[in-house]
């Protein structure tokens, strides 16, 4: 089994940059997929990006955003840490939310986003961005 921990976050003002780590431990093999999610009170739970940890040289390394934060978020990993990040700059108040890393068999471009693809999931870390 997949065993992810995230950590990173933190309250910073707006305009500002946090980078969120999701360290992974565990059976990780079977494991093709990484997704950051966030979630605020109230609010559904939304995909804000994904990368491809496996699933051959077609796939490897490739990313998927969510609109509102391409230019802004980067996802990006570290096999030999096993771990993956996101990079968050030019923060926005409604980037708040917990944030939480999930894995799960292979990134989709249509259904990354769904939380219901992942099987793994972390406890998450909170952002919170003031105005």
């Amino acid at each position: 089994q997949v065993q992810l921990v995230e950590s990173g976050g933190g309250s910073v003002q707006a305009g500002g940059s946090l980078r969120l780590s999701c360290a992974a431990s565990g059976y990780t093999y079977s494991s093709n997929c990484m997704v950051w999610f966030r979630q605020a009170p109230g609010k559904e739970r939304e995909g804000v990006a994904a990368i491809a940890t496996g699933g051959g040289i077609r796939y490897y390394g490739s990313t998927f955003y969510a609109d509102s934060v391409k230019g802004r978020f980067t996802v990006s990993q570290d096999n030999a840490k096993n771990t993956v990040y996101l990079q968050m700059n030019s923060l926005k108040p409604e980037d708040t939310a917990m944030y939480y890393c999930a894995a799960g068999d292979d990134c989709y471009s249509g259904t990354w986003s769904l939380s219901t693809e992942y099987d793994y999931w972390g406890q998450g870390t909170p952002v919170t961005v003031s105005s």
